[in-house]
């Protein structure tokens, strides 16, 4: 087992290569395919306008890096992030480091590659850490699984409606129309 790291050496470690800090250990990833890409700049743009609109907060794009958990150290990166107005007073001194706090909404695009138990992992400690809406689109399937805490958890198909629920009240975009 190597020695875990902390947020602030996880900077230094992962020189700009796509990663995430677990627990204080350093996980390396691999960059995103065309498709991820694609709907990752999709959805991102989607709700980018609609946060715009109605000056809801700030949107993040994809390995903004967010430091969930302290001791050891969690830094996840996901693929497209939202915090709320009300709470960017939070981060505003440190806004070009890792963030020091878990969004209100996070995005993540399942790629070929992803084993499903590692989509849970990041689920699970986006919530644990206080995000309040997680959308985690599966490109292949077309399909969207919400997560609006432990509890409350639905897969929505082509056929249905995706919403912003509480976090960013009055949005709503077909199923379909995000993986036409």
């Amino acid at each position: 087992m190597s020695e875990l790291i902390t947020a602030e050496e996880f900077i230094e470690v992962c020189n700009g290569q796509p990663s995430e800090l677990v627990k204080g250990e350093f996980i390396a990833m691999s960059p995103g395919g065309g498709t991820h890409g694609k709907f990752t700049l999709r959805i991102g743009r989607i709700v980018a306008d609609f946060v715009d609109e109605h000056d809801l907060g700030e949107v993040f794009g994809a390995e903004t890096g967010f430091i969930l958990f302290r001791n050891p150290d969690t830094v996840r990166a996901p693929d497209f992030a939202f915090i709320a107005t009300e709470r960017l007073h939070l981060i505003a001194e440190v806004f070009d480091e890792f963030l020091p706090i878990a969004p209100d909404l996070v995005v993540e695009i399942v790629s070929p590659h992803d084993r499903w138990t590692e989509i849970e992992a990041k689920v699970n400690d986006y919530l644990r850490a206080g995000v309040r809406l997680v959308w985690v689109m599966n490109p292949s399937t077309k399909t969207i699984h919400v997560y609006h805490g432990f509890s409350q958890v639905k897969v929505l198909t082509s056929d249905d409606t995706l919403d912003g629920a509480d976090v960013l009240p009055g949005f709503s975009i077909s199923v379909a129309s995000i993986f036409s």
